[in-house]
């Protein structure tokens, strides 16, 4: 059986967990609380030297990185197909999960933030006015981005199609609903500001929650 090295709120492994259960694979998963810094013992760092989550592992193989990881998943179970067909079209969902995974999520993950805060010393203000930056940035971007493409129908990412892209999205807007949480601000707020701001990102998300793969991947401690 496939074994996840997991942690219920870290959104590389919230993706991998949808993939997972998109493609109907069974899959154990092993627990690493990043909140006690587990990714670093001695143990798991000799399965994954970078101490990041996730990993997984396929009979004694393991595979680090969430894309990486899902995209193996794809070439090797080929039901309930992840990326398009033609290669243009593949392109734009990678471009999609790439701007997430490269260029918003590493800016504001957990180590970025306790560095600002722990070695940089940074202010609790000067923290979140740091995430605010970039993930304003990045989330403006991809809002752009998807709402004028020639793929957009309303619904998902690409057409009608849940793929690589959906899954990235959908962790990324998870996570920046717990930042403002963590700043106190009410449920209602948090979901009218990011209506209000990124309406097709939101739409896709609404879209994406029907499915049963997303609802059984949701972080549950």
């Amino acid at each position: 059986m496939l074994k996840l090295y997991d942690y219920f709120r870290s959104s590389a492994a919230f993706r991998v967990r949808i993939a997972l259960n998109y493609k109907g694979l069974p899959f154990g998963k092993i627990p690493i609380d990043l909140r006690t810094n587990a990714q670093g013992e001695e143990y798991y760092k000799n399965l994954n030297p970078e101490g990041l989550i996730p990993s997984l592992d396929d009979n004694g193989d393991t595979i680090a990185q969430s894309l990486a990881i899902i995209e193996y998943l794809d070439e090797k179970y080929h039901t309930m197909p992840l990326l398009p067909k033609d290669t243009l079209s593949r392109a734009y969902v990678r471009s999609i999960a790439l701007n997430i995974c490269c260029d918003i999520h590493p800016l504001n993950n957990l180590r970025v933030r306790k560095y600002l805060t722990n070695d940089l010393k940074c202010t609790t203000e000067e923290g979140n006015n740091w995430y605010n930056h970039w993930i304003s940035i990045g989330l403006t971007g991809l809002e752009k981005q998807i709402n004028s493409s020639n793929y957009y129908t309303g619904k998902l990412c690409y057409k009608n199609e849940f793929s690589i892209a959906d899954i990235c999205l959908i962790p990324q807007l998870f996570n920046l609903r717990r930042f403002m949480a963590d700043l106190g601000i009410a449920d209602e707020s948090i979901e009218l500001e990011i209506n209000t701001k990124y309406p097709t990102l939101s739409l896709i998300e609404e879209n994406c929650k029907k499915l049963d793969a997303v609802q059984l991947a949701w972080p549950k401690e």
